[in-house]
């Protein structure tokens, strides 16, 4: 069962704001929440005032104490754009910006409650959170809405059953449970539409970002699918990417590219998802590997790919997102690194097995093996962005011509207490 919240005229924050805690259309707009089964249709909510008791410390407590310990981390994400990124701890979250790094603002909860998910909107003062790890800080079963400009939560989405992860758009909440999905306006909370998914219990999901386009992309109900909704032109798309589980998957912005990566890890294929077309594939290694995450570059010439082996990956796609038909590149950019791309033994091509006549990654960065990575391209040219679970950021830069190891740039480790920003 779904609970659905609801906000009181005037309407809530404005979540196209362009400016991180940016001043709300309404600061004084509360939410309170009522049932309804999402098996039926959603019903006229409720508008009542929402519960804000005691979430928050004040301001001027923002700092860690000296004496506190660095705290456990539960999650970690990038925003929409990969400017900044959200950490969830065993007792609050926090917001850095990646370039240039720094923390921005870290939100302690006095009861020390633990935050599994948090979910940024670009950079307005809007969130989604949800509570995680032994002692979690709100229900995990609840997708809380936080208003920073206020320093509370606003309004909240309940469910029957534990939430995986959030996606925003300015426009959509996209709450992910464990074989279904939920798609709610952003303005007033209308569930718009429910998805049943195969079990997913990493809360797979991608949405696009370009504004009156909505491309939403999950698992399907077989092993290996993908489910494609293209909501402006009303159709649904099923893929099967893989014949294992899906893994890991990435959409570019404007929803034409995706990437996949099943739970073998070996290889990342990339599909056009308004026809379903496989456009390329690459190679990660021969063995199996956990992948972590996959990542776009803003242009779609290069995808990035981390996982369980250590090693950060980028390669070459010879793909155009922004052509009609997602055309295979032309320039010379997709030509630089043909050589390292792919396999040495390709002149043989058709006699050895397939392995052979792969397309390797152009740059690798090496990290500690068995560790969990989130990977990005910064916004400086060339260089891709490393988060750890174990508090680690790195800014690293490969050579799109010449390939090979990326060059450190910059190394942070943001677990450690610091002094209040």
């Amino acid at each position: 069962m779904a609970t659905l919240s609801a906000f009181s005229p005037p309407s809530w924050p404005d979540p196209n704001a362009a400016a991180f805690l940016s001043d709300p259309t309404d600061a004084d707009s509360n939410a309170d929440a009522d049932d309804h089964d999402p098996q039926s249709p959603p019903p006229n909510p409720n508008l009542n005032l929402h519960d804000n008791t005691n979430t928050f410390s004040p301001p001027s407590d923002l700092a860690l104490p000296a004496s506190r310990s660095p705290p456990s981390l539960f999650h970690l994400s990038f925003n929409q754009d990969q400017a900044c990124f959200a950490v969830g701890t065993d007792h609050g979250f926090r917001i850095y910006n990646c370039d240039p790094f720094r923390e921005l603002f870290r939100r302690d909860f006095d009861n020390g409650g633990g935050i599994g998910v948090v979910e940024m909107l670009f950079r307005c003062n809007i969130l989604s959170i949800v509570g995680g790890g032994p002692d979690p800080q709100y229900p995990t079963n609840k997708v809380m809405i936080w208003d920073d400009h206020q320093g509370r939560c606003i309004g909240e989405l309940s469910f029957r059953s534990v939430v995986r992860s959030v996606r925003l758009r300015r426009d959509r909440i996209v709450v992910v449970l464990e074989q279904k999905i939920f798609v709610y306006n952003f303005a007033d909370l209308k569930l718009l539409h429910q998805i049943e998914t195969i079990a997913n219990p990493k809360g797979l999901c991608a949405v696009s970002q370009v504004a009156g386009s909505l491309v939403l992309v999950c698992p399907g109900l077989q092993k290996g699918q993908v489910r494609v909704e293209h909501y402006a032109s009303k159709r649904t798309k099923f893929i099967m990417a893989h014949d294992s589980r899906l893994a890991c998957f990435a959409l570019t912005p404007d929803g034409h590219l995706l990437a996949t990566a099943s739970s073998k890890g070996t290889l990342i294929r990339i599909f056009n998802t308004l026809d379903g077309s496989l456009l390329q594939e690459v190679r990660r290694g021969a063995d199996r590997a956990e992948i972590y995450s996959l990542a776009f570059s803003s242009t779609a010439q290069w995808l990035a790919v981390s996982s369980d082996k250590g090693t950060v990956h980028v390669f070459n796609l010879k793909v155009n997102s922004g052509s009609s038909g997602n055309e295979m590149r032309t320039s010379s950019d997709s030509n630089m690194v043909t050589s390292s791309s792919n396999s040495s033994l390709s002149f043989i091509r058709g006699v050895l097995p397939k392995y052979f006549n792969s397309e390797w990654s152009v740059a690798q960065f090496r990290l500690l093996e068995g560790s969990q990575y989130l990977v990005a391209f910064g916004h400086q040219k060339n260089t891709v962005v490393i988060l750890g679970m174990d508090g680690s950021f790195y800014r690293c830069q490969f050579d799109p011509v010449n390939g090979g190891e990326m060059t450190q740039l910059e190394y942070h480790n943001f677990l450690k207490p610091e002094e209040a920003f």
